[in-house]
């Protein structure tokens, strides 16, 4: 059977269902099994769900797809129920600008693996995304590029043709609407203070040196521009993170919070005079101070900031929630301190980086992560305590799309790794050559 993940508890039965119209009955009841657990009953006459709440009943609906070969669905017994409440994906849409229709599908896939979080990076140095309409520059300017880098940063090469899109406020409400209907959180992000260079080109006012004026870049890598930390800087944080939670319900909001230079913030007399006045010692402490203001942004409007894992350091701000992406030492900080993490590590869930010998791959960042490494992958640290291990919300995969410009490379990359990811996050992972038996069904090529 071609169950990716696998339920936690599958008994087979004798005989076979053929599906009619009137034969699936779903019921919302006790189950004793949590959020999103299910039992499904499946006999000659026909099937039976019950889950406590409907994304629950959603999840045992999808497994009766994955079950059904040939006109025909095996009669089981199954009581199932995921491991981790956080299970994601992220698709980064600020270096390509991809067609809504392909953040369908990236929607569909999530769901058929019960992924239950679909985080969209919309905005970095290379483009910004998001419709803002008390902004309309950061679309009109911010959201093309001249040309993009071809080939590996140390090449210096360029396709020399312009790129760029965004996507509409109304284009992001249906897509909203899209995940949940299919029991998927959309979790958007604005990656701030750093990687805003799309942001500067279009209102140069936001950077330390606002008499120049910049293009948004076709580069890749960390550029060593970044807001500057006026007053004025921070409403504008604010009024954009108010028309996101206009558009997004999700109650978390990612605010990036990573890979932040802080030459800038250095060599600023300004800055350094801002830095005294709020009486910060150092600049990571100035980024913490960042942070915490949007964190009490969003906590006033009944959200919660997540942000990568540089938000630890210069401390934590109230409620933040981790993402765990240089290493597990994040997460691990993070949980101790009774935060909440979701650990996201890129020596297991980068799928920008090669899944195989580089020689005969696709152009990738660098790194190796195979189908092995992904699914031996353990979310919760060794060492920590059981109040602590309670704050690993889960695992997502990170599909970082510098090297991705289009959708067909964007699958190849994310599958079937993903789906590796999908049965860790689940918590039913096994032998894996087991699942490399079940998932060749699917993939006609060696796997590892």
């Amino acid at each position: 059977m071609n169950i990716i993940p696998r339920p936690a508890r599958l008994t087979r039965q004798p005989g076979f269902w053929r599906p009619t119209p009137d034969g699936v009955t779903l019921r919302i009841e006790r189950t004793g099994l949590g959020p999103e657990g299910y039992r499904l009953s499946v006999t000659p006459d026909g099937v039976l769900a019950t889950a406590e709440d409907e994304r629950g009943l959603r999840w045992a609906e999808q497994t009766l797809r994955q079950l059904e070969a040939d006109g025909q669905v095996p009669c089981v017994e199954i009581e199932d129920a995921p491991r981790f409440p956080w299970r994601g994906v992220m698709l980064d849409v600020g270096r390509w600008w991809f067609p809504v229709g392909f953040l369908r599908r990236m929607i569909d896939l999530a769901a058929l693996h019960k992924l239950n979080v679909v985080h969209l990076h919309l905005t970095d140095d290379q483009g910004w995304r998001m419709e803002i309409e008390r902004y309309p520059r950061l679309t009109e300017v911010g959201a093309w590029r001249a040309e993009s880098m071809l080939g590996h940063h140390r090449d210096q090469r360029y396709d020399g043709r312009p790129h760029g899109g965004f996507y509409t406020k109304q284009e992001l409400r249906e897509l909203v609407e899209y995940g949940t209907s299919r029991g998927v959180t959309l979790v958007p992000e604005i990656d701030l203070p750093g990687h805003m260079r799309a942001a500067i080109a279009a209102y140069p006012h936001l950077g330390n040196h606002p008499e120049a004026e910049l293009p948004v870049p076709g580069e890749w890598g960390v550029h060593e521009q970044v807001l500057n930390v006026e007053e004025e800087t921070i409403r504008f944080c604010q009024d954009v993170l108010a028309e996101v939670m206009e558009v997004f319900p999700s109650p978390y909001v990612h605010i990036g919070g990573d890979e932040c230079p802080k030459q800038e913030w250095r060599e600023s007399p300004r800055v350094q005079q801002r830095m005294r006045e709020l009486e910060l010692p150092d600049e990571d402490a100035l980024q913490s101070w960042f942070v915490g203001r949007m964190a009490e942004f969003l906590s006033a409007h009944g959200r919660r900031l997540v942000g990568w894992d540089e938000i630890v350091e210069g401390g934590l701000v109230p409620g933040a929630t981790v993402m765990s992406w240089r290493s597990e030492e994040g997460g691990i900080a993070a949980a101790k301190a009774g935060h909440d993490a979701v650990m996201c590590p890129s020596s297991h869930t980068y799928f920008d980086h090669y899944q195989a010998d580089p020689d005969t791959e696709p152009l990738a960042i660098g790194g190796l992560t195979t189908l092995a490494q992904v699914y031996a992958y353990e979310p919760v640290p060794a060492g920590l305590d059981a109040g602590a291990a309670h704050h690993i919300l889960g695992t997502q995969g990170q599909v970082w799309t510098e090297y991705l410009p289009t959708p067909e490379q964007v699958e190849y990359m994310a599958f079937p790794r993903l789906c590796a990811l999908a049965e860790v996050a689940w918590g039913t992972t096994g032998d894996f050559a087991e699942f490399e038996e079940r998932l060749a069904r699917h993939v006609p090529h060696r796997l590892t």
